[in-house]
């Protein structure tokens, strides 16, 4: 019972921060760091 209620707050503790993490437009900050570490591993920048 214990564990069940763990795992629900859990889950809607990850979906809220997805979600603010959408909203603030995160996923572009992450894929620009990613470009940007690709770039260099290749040697472009």
């Amino acid at each position: 019972m214990k564990r069940n209620m763990i795992q629900k707050g859990l889950l809607i503790a990850a979906v809220l921060l997805i979600l603010v993490g959408i909203h603030e437009n995160g996923f572009r900050d992450i894929r620009n760091k990613a470009i940007r570490i690709c770039y260099e591993c290749i040697g472009i920048g």
